[in-house]
């Protein structure tokens, strides 16, 4: 995407990158959603330029900041997402907290300088320290990339939308269960929320300032 195209630009010094639910139970095939019977193939494909992104962002000095959806072991925080549309994962033990169900897969394993959110809804909003988080970094862009696109990305991005952070979602970086989805959520995001950018902008961007 060219300049021309972005109707804006992130702030240098006051990026952070997020890193969306990139874990075991969505990017794997012995996760929870491959065996609850989901074609994970998009997940996976979404983490080599996840990993492109997170290395860029540490040279850089951008901070990284990785979600994780996780509920208790009993489901008790899990609301109605478990109780009437998923109800499922409690049979499955679908993201409960403390399993390797949970986690961040080994190729973009955080580091000692990252940053970890844990939350019960698709929202990182959702989680409190989230924002506290971005308030003491003195962050107002974010730059999303992860899963799935059509559900915790676009929740992200509409909730950072209302409290006025600029947001960047990586095309190219983003993976959803379904294409149609996956196209439906970016065309959605573009229209208002959110610039759509590719990974190499938003690399190029970032080498170019020095530090973003």
């Amino acid at each position: 995407m060219s300049k021309s195209n972005r109707r804006m630009d992130p702030t240098p010094g006051r990026t952070a990158l997020i890193v969306i639910d990139m874990q075991n139970a969505f990017c794997r095939d012995d996760g929870s959603f491959a065996k609850l019977g989901f074609d994970v193939s998009m997940l996976k494909a979404a983490i080599a330029p996840c990993q492109r992104l997170i290395a860029a962002a540490r040279t850089a000095n951008v901070p990284v900041i990785f979600t994780r959806l996780s509920y208790a072991a009993d489901y008790h925080d899990g609301g109605i997402a478990i109780q009437y549309m998923t109800p499922e994962f409690v049979e499955a033990r679908c993201l409960a907290a403390g399993t390797w169900d949970i986690e961040i897969v080994d190729e973009l394993m955080p580091s000692a300088g990252d940053h970890v959110v844990d939350k019960n809804r698709f929202s990182a909003f959702y989680a409190g320290p989230f924002e506290r988080l971005l308030e003491t970094l003195g962050i107002d862009t974010l730059v999303v990339c992860g899963v799935t696109t059509n559900c915790c990305v676009e929740s992200t991005v509409r909730d950072a939308f209302q409290r006025n952070y600029k947001a960047f979602v990586v095309g190219d970086a983003v993976g959803e269960l379904e294409p149609k989805r996956h196209d439906f959520a970016l065309q959605t995001m573009r229209f208002l929320f959110a610039d759509v950018a590719a990974v190499d902008e938003i690399l190029d961007l970032w080498a170019s300032a020095g530090s973003t």
